[in-house]
């Protein structure tokens, strides 16, 4: 699942995962993003933090109450090392700062899923 309000990133996304054999379901607010969540059919999220109704530790930490351990990849503008740590503290297994490239995406995305 990919839950991103930028329309342009979020079709660059979609397009790069879905050229690597993907479905991906994007949901453009934390609300779609929440009800997405779930169903449990994830094999990763791609998770930004800034959406027009909240923020993405929302759903993640969430999820973490729940026991739902699909892996979490936040995609944030958000670069600072504090955020970096909330998130990683708040349940995520890995954080990528915009701008990034598509293909050192895909690998965290393998790694991610390797881990689980």
């Amino acid at each position: 699942m990919l839950v991103e309000d930028n329309v342009l990133l979020g079709d660059a996304v979609r397009d790069h995962i879905a050229a690597d054999g993907h479905s991906v379901d994007w949901c453009l607010n934390l609300a779609e993003a929440t009800e997405a969540a779930g169903t449990g059919k994830y094999g990763v999220i791609l998770l930004d933090l800034r959406l027009p109704d909240g923020n993405g530790l929302t759903l993640l930490k969430a999820l973490r109450r729940q026991a739902n351990f699909v892996p979490v990849i936040i995609l944030t503008a958000h670069d600072q090392t504090s955020d970096q740590i909330e998130g990683l503290q708040s349940g995520a297994d890995d954080f990528l700062v915009k701008p990034f490239g598509l293909s050192e995406l895909s690998e965290r995305m393998k790694a991610a899923n390797r881990k689980h």
